[in-house]
Formats: C-alpha cells, sequence, structure tokens
C-alpha cells in the first residue's frame, strides 16, 4: 500500500485518496453527532501535567504516556538518528493526549449540567504502544469521539443508540463487525467497581476480523464527574459516556477488505451520504 501511504515507526502520512477517504469516514461520524445535538469542539494536543494527574492516569495508563519536554539550553548538536538523553530535557509540564474526549472532560471542570450536553470532537491522539502495525496501530493517530455528559440513563441511551448505528453503517461498507465486551482501566482492578464492571461492560469494541478493534461504546460511570466536579442538577456527579472511532484503523479494515481504492471511496461516498 506504499502508494497510499507511507508508515515508519508508528507515524504514517496518507496520499491524497486516503485522505479524501478519512474525510468521507469522519463526515458520517459529524452527521451522528449532529444529530444527537452535539456542540463541535477543538481542544490542543497537549493536556497539563497536573490535569492529566487529577483524572489518575498515570496511574491507570503509565505504560500509554508520552509527555512533552523543553531542551535544556545551551542546544548541543544531536547525532543522526539518535534519541535525546533525559539529562538533556527540562521538567515535563505536558503531555500528549492518548484519548480526545479527556479534554472534554476536564473543559467542564465544575460545570453544573442541567440536562444531558453532547460534544464532539477530533483529535490527533499518540499512544506509547509495544509495538506498532501499519495503520492497525500507530504511534500518532486520528480519534473521532462523540461524548455525553449528564444523568446515568441519558449517557446509557446515548451509547445504545450508536451500537447499531455503527454495526449497519460497517455493513454497508462491506464490513462485518463483532460487538465484543472490553476491559476498562478507569476502574481500580481489585475494588467494587471492579466487580461492577464484570457484572455491567463498560467498554464495548467494535472488532473487524476478529482482531482489529475500529470503535468503542465507553461508558465510564461517574468517574469523571467526581474527578472534574461535574454536577447534575441535583447535586450529584455526572456520568460519561463516548462513542470512539479510530480512523486510521476502519481505513485499515477497508483496505484490508476491498482492494480497490476508487471502489472503497465509492462505497464510503454512498453509504455516508
Amino acid at each position: 500500500m506504499s502508494d497510499l501511504y507511507t508508515e515508519r515507526g508508528g507515524l504514517v502520512a496518507l496520499g491524497p485518496e486516503l485522505v479524501r477517504l478519512m474525510d468521507l469516514l469522519d463526515e458520517r461520524f459529524r452527521g451522528w453527532a449532529e444529530e444527537c445535538g452535539a456542540t463541535p469542539m477543538l481542544f490542543p494536543a497537549v493536556i497539563g501535567t497536573a490535569d492529566l494527574a487529577s483524572i489518575d492516569y498515570f496511574d491507570n495508563f503509565p505504560q500509554l504516556a508520552l509527555m512533552t519536554a523543553p531542551l535544556k539550553l545551551p542546544a548541543q548538536k544531536v547525532e543522526d538518528g539518535a534519541a535525546l538523553p533525559p539529562e538533556r530535557l527540562g521538567a515535563s509540564a505536558y503531555g500528549l493526549a492518548s484519548a480526545a474526549c479527556y479534554n472534554v472532560y476536564l473543559h467542564h471542570r465544575s460545570a453544573t449540567l442541567a440536562g444531558p450536553r453532547h460534544v464532539t470532537t477530533v483529535a490527533k491522539c499518540f499512544r506509547n504502544e509495544d509495538h506498532y502495525d501499519g495503520l492497525r496501530r500507530l504511534h500518532g493517530f486520528t480519534m473521532r469521539e462523540i461524548v455525553c455528559l449528564g444523568p446515568r440513563e441519558a449517557v446509557l441511551a446515548h451509547l445504545a443508540a450508536f451500537r447499531p448505528k455503527v454495526v449497519e453503517f460497517a455493513a454497508r461498507l462491506g464490513l462485518e463487525l463483532a460487538v465484543q465486551p472490553a476491559s476498562d482501566p478507569f476502574f481500580e482492578k481489585g475494588g467494587g467497581r471492579a466487580l461492577l464492571a464484570q457484572l455491567f461492560p463498560v467498554k464495548e469494541e467494535f472488532v473487524h476480523g476478529g482482531d482489529l478493534a475500529i470503535g468503542s461504546l465507553n461508558f465510564h460511570r461517574n468517574f469523571f464527574g467526581e474527578r472534574c466536579g461535574i454536577s447534575l442538577a441535583d447535586g450529584g456527579p455526572a456520568f460519561t459516556g463516548c462513542v470512539a472511532f479510530g480512523l486510521e484503523r476502519w481505513i485499515a479494515a477497508l483496505l484490508e477488505t476491498h482492494a480497490n481504492i476508487d471502489d472503497i471511496l465509492e462505497r464510503v461516498a454512498g453509504a455516508a451520504s
């Protein structure tokens, strides 16, 4: 697929056909966001270290975290292909976002919600994975999310509405998806919340080909409501949930299923309209 994209070290450059394909896919997802009244927002690619700590990010995702740091001065020559040693870097005040929705919850810190609130955002996300695999698993990738904040019933209804939408849309593209429960690291493994997660799945993935998760439904209960001080009208913490789409992974699934890029573009254009 070198004529369509190039990938090196988990970083990908998309050619014009795949840029068009990504736009068409995201057009469909943005359309769903508009249908549920989601407010479009964009956020910085970095999140403050203190904000990440406030949502237990370093406890739950230390293996994924990628931090930024200033270069200590005076600058020195860097050998070709060499990584900067830690002694050349200053303290890190920001981390790269690994999911698009974190900034939504942090943006609503200390807010009181009169009713359900929907937000959609897209972000370049970055993860320190243990390996990379073409478009399937990238160091930097694009994530579209449609988020709901509000009462428990409203959040669950939001997620339930998307389950058939995503499966049906994928089927129109010739993709067979299995909806499978997955783990949610936001809940401590040995606590009462972990038991609840076993009894009532809090994360479901849309899996293609048995091993490629191209999207997910995530119910965080009141975790972010508590951590970010987001309240309901009755004073209790808000519940949150999000529908997430990994755009490069959708492209990977389509390229693995259909041989011809023109056919793929025609399929997606028809299904997205």
